[in-house]
């Protein structure tokens, strides 16, 4: 046996692995080019025999030669692997991780511009700060019509939408409330740029019917904008500093947009909202397969709770906390609902989430320098401090609301639909206004593209 460091970071967490590989044939195999798909195939298939959590399902290989990203879909336990992928570039994937990518700063959901027409239109769920978007003046709810003069069909819109990643133009429409009705605001050119996405997106604070209510929109999970920065995670902390400071008694947690991220920063949040936890209490723990699970190192590897000063501890009313969720709520986000689930009422209001209880790797190829492809393979499975894990099917909502249902009112707008439901809850008291029901299919969004969706990502060694 030898000892191989085959991947520095550890998805569902950024973490560094080192283990022996029990592979002595390897120096037998004929050699290969360096930059050839056989090389890298192989290094592909290295990765999986020893990493992947469906070990005993591993898929028949097809040609050594074949394209890296057909070699690597040929190995995958489909259809119960939904996550496994891999990406032509190694440092782009880390760079999306951490919310640094080249891109205009919009986001949108598309669909059908009504029940008998072929034609699309995408609706913005919300504008990044300091983006070209911001700047031009977009705004959540704007509804796009054309990219590039080109009107979306349900047959073209996958291809239409590449063009956003590039110099494009839109034309859209913006919702006018005093005639109610959608207006035509002309053209805009946007023009991408590399953008660090911030997840602490919005934090406020609500007295409605003595009830105080802290707020908070947290879109991924990153604990700063690139390799050794904790900026976010300290943002966080002083969001929740401010809500201990004011006395809220109530905590609502949007995480409708967020599609996972490092688990450190989960952890981080976590240890923000769970009441009476100390470093002695898990948060969560998690299982390999059975070649990784015959080494010490991956037996019981548990993350715990940390000590954080701005912890709400025992403030919050019926020891209860109110999460909003959409389709597109998953991984480290539904980490945070089960690990929280021991400890504390987790209250869910929205739609189903994804289901993403299995956490993935990045995995580069640290010997071959011509070969720049990132692997994201699942690597194990998480569990809760009570060795609960039965979320594959996503977490049903104590209350159903689901977004699209309604045009999309401004983040932080109390008559805003999954907001207005988490408050009417707390409240006892219904809203007074009437609000216009939708019947629309969501058919993607720009959010499905991350390459940070459905992945969970953590900072911590094991030699």
């Amino acid at each position: 046996m030898r000892l191989r460091k085959i991947f520095p970071f550890f998805l569902l967490g950024l973490m560094t692995i080192s283990f022996w590989s029990c592979k002595d044939d390897e120096d037998t195999l004929p050699e290969v080019e360096p930059g050839s798909n056989a090389a890298i195939n192989r290094w592909i298939s290295e990765v999986m025999e020893e990493a992947y959590y469906w070990l005993e399902n591993l898929g028949t290989p097809i040609s050594e030669n074949s394209d890296p990203e057909d070699y690597f879909e040929s190995l995958l336990f489909r259809p119960t692997d939904r996550f496994s992928v891999i990406y032509p570039d190694y440092q782009e994937l880390l760079n999306s991780l951490n919310g640094v990518t080249l891109e205009a700063g919009y986001e949108f959901i598309l669909f059908r511009e009504s029940q008998n027409s072929d034609n699309v239109i995408a609706e913005i769920t919300y504008i990044k700060k300091n983006s070209p978007a911001a700047t031009a003046g977009l705004r959540r709810g704007d509804i796009i019509r054309t990219i590039n003069g080109q009107q979306m069909t349900v047959t073209n819109f996958r291809e239409v939408i590449g063009a956003i990643s590039s110099q494009h133009t839109i034309t859209y429409l913006r919702y006018n409330e005093g005639s109610q009705a959608f207006e035509n605001q002309g053209q805009l050119q946007l023009t991408p740029v590399q953008l660090a996405e911030n997840p602490n997106f919005l934090d406020t604070i609500y007295t409605i019917n003595n009830q105080k209510i802290g707020y908070v929109v947290y879109h991924f999970f990153a604990p700063g904008p690139g390799n050794n920065s904790n900026a976010y995670d300290q943002e966080t902390d002083a969001i929740f500093a401010k809500f201990k400071a004011e006395g809220i008694n109530h905590l609502i947690v949007d995480f409708r947009y967020n599609g996972g991220g490092f688990v450190s920063s989960a952890i981080n949040l976590a240890s923000l909202i769970a009441p009476g936890v100390s470093t002695n209490d898990i948060f969560l723990k998690r299982k390999f397969n059975s070649f990784l699970s015959r080494f010490d190192e991956f037996k019981n590897v548990n993350a715990k709770f940390l000590s954080k000063s701005q912890n709400l501890g025992n403030t919050l009313s019926g020891n209860r906390v109110y999460v909003l969720t959409s389709s597109r709520t998953a991984s480290a986000s539904e980490l945070i609902i089960n690990g929280l689930k021991p400890y504390m009422d987790v209250f869910i209001i929205g739609d189903v989430t994804t289901g993403k209880n299995v956490g993935s790797v990045p995995i580069e190829d640290e010997d071959n320098p011509q070969n720049s492809y990132g692997l994201l393979p699942i690597v194990f499975q998480s569990f809760n401090s009570q060795d609960k894990s039965d979320y594959s099917n996503g977490f049903t909502p104590n209350i159903t609301a689901k977004e699209t249902a309604e045009r999309l009112r401004q983040f932080g707008d109390v008559n805003e639909q999954l907001l207005r439901t988490a408050i009417t809850q707390i409240t006892g008291t219904p809203p007074s206004g009437r609000f216009e029901k939708l019947d629309r299919m969501d058919l993607g969004s720009t959010l499905d593209l991350k390459v940070r969706s459905g992945t969970m990502v953590e900072n911590f060694e094991i030699n």
